[in-house]
C-alpha cells in the first residue's frame, strides 16, 4: 500500500511540473526564434545571472556580432566567455577570453580574461604521458600574465599553477627518456637523457637521470663493435667522473662502482691509483 501511495504522489508531482517545464521550454524556444536582438540580449543576461549558462551562451552566440560596435559589446563578450567557462567548455572559453583581450586590451575585463585564458589551457592540460601542447601554452600564458600584471591578485596563483605545470613537463621529459632506457635503446636514451638534464637542470629526477645516462653510456659501449669500444668507454669514464663529482654520496654507489671498475679495466686505468673516486 505504501508503494502505491508513493507512486501516486510521484505522478501527481510530475503532472504539476510538466506544464511548467513545457512552458519554460516553449518560452525559450520562442526567444531563440525571435528576431528581436534586444530581447535576446536581455534574456541572455537574465539566464546568466540565474546560472543558466547554456541558454545564455546560445542566445549570445546569435547576437554578439550585432552588438560588436556598441558600448555593451565588451560586457557581452565577457559574459559569453564566462558562460562557457562555467560549463567547462575550456577550449571555447579560452578562445573567447583571448578574443576579448585582443579586442579590448585596455578594457575592464582584460586582466582577468588574460589570466583565465591561461587557466583554460591549464584545465585541459593532460597527464604527463600525453602530448603537452596545452601545458606549454598554459605556462606561456601564466608567464605573460605575471609579466604584464605583476601586482594582480591573480599573480600568485599564476606562479603556483605555472610551477605545477613545469613539474609536469619535467615528468614527461623523464618518462620519455626512461622509456628509451627500458627498451634498451641506449643511444637514443643517452640523447634523450642529456637533453632532459640540460633543459631541466633542477629536476627532482636529476640523480636518477644522471645514473641512467651513465649506465646507458656504459651499456652502449659494452654492446659496441670492438673498434668503437674504446672511445665509448672513455665517454663512460667521463660520465662517471661527472656523476661522482655531483653526487659523492649516492644510493647508486654499488652500481657505479661496478661500472667504474669494468670501464677502467677496459681502458687500462690503474684502479688502485684512483680508488678515491669510488669511495668519495
Amino acid at each position: 500500500m505504501r508503494n502505491i501511495s508513493g507512486m501516486r504522489l510521484l505522478k501527481f508531482y510530475i503532472i504539476l511540473i510538466l506544464p511548467l517545464l513545457a512552458g519554460s521550454c516553449g518560452e525559450y524556444g520562442k526567444i531563440l526564434k525571435s528576431t528581436d536582438n534586444e530581447l535576446k540580449k536581455n534574456k541572455a543576461l537574465e539566464y546568466y545571472a540565474a546560472g543558466q549558462y547554456v541558454k545564455a551562451s546560445e542566445l549570445l552566440g546569435q547576437i554578439l556580432t550585432r552588438f560588436r560596435a556598441t558600448a555593451e559589446a565588451e560586457e557581452l563578450y565577457w559574459i559569453n566567455a564566462e558562460s562557457n567557462y562555467m560549463m567547462r567548455q575550456y577550449e571555447l572559453a579560452g578562445t573567447y577570453y583571448r578574443n576579448l583581450v585582443e579586442e579590448y586590451p585596455y578594457g575592464k575585463h582584460a586582466e582577468e580574461a588574460t589570466f583565465k585564458a591561461a587557466k583554460c589551457d591549464y584545465a585541459i592540460s593532460p597527464k604527463p604521458e600525453l602530448d603537452q601542447l596545452n601545458t606549454k601554452k598554459a605556462i606561456e600564458g601564466f608567464n605573460i600574465f605575471i609579466r604584464k600584471y605583476p601586482s594582480s591578485p591573480f599573480a600568485e596563483e599564476s606562479k603556483i599553477l605555472a610551477k605545477e605545470l613545469e613539474e609536469r613537463l619535467v615528468e614527461k621529459s623523464y618518462m620519455s627518456a626512461r622509456l628509451y632506457y627500458d627498451m634498451k635503446k641506449y643511444k637514443a636514451a643517452i640523447t634523450a637523457l642529456e637533453n632532459s638534464l640540460k633543459e631541466y637542470s633542477e629536476s627532482k629526477y636529476r640523480e636518477e637521470m644522471m645514473f641512467l645516462k651513465l649506465n646507458s653510456t656504459y651499456l652502449y659501449a659494452v654492446n659496441s663493435f670492438a673498434n668503437r669500444q674504446r672511445e665509448r668507454f672513455q665517454a663512460t669514464l667521463d660520465d662517471y667522473y661527472s656523476f661522482v663529482d655531483e653526487f659523492p654520496q649516492t644510493k647508486y654507489e654499488r652500481e657505479i662502482r661496478k661500472i667504474y671498475e669494468d670501464t677502467a679495466g677496459q681502458l687500462g686505468v690503474d684502479i688502485n691509483a684512483t680508488t678515491e673516486n669510488i669511495t668519495q
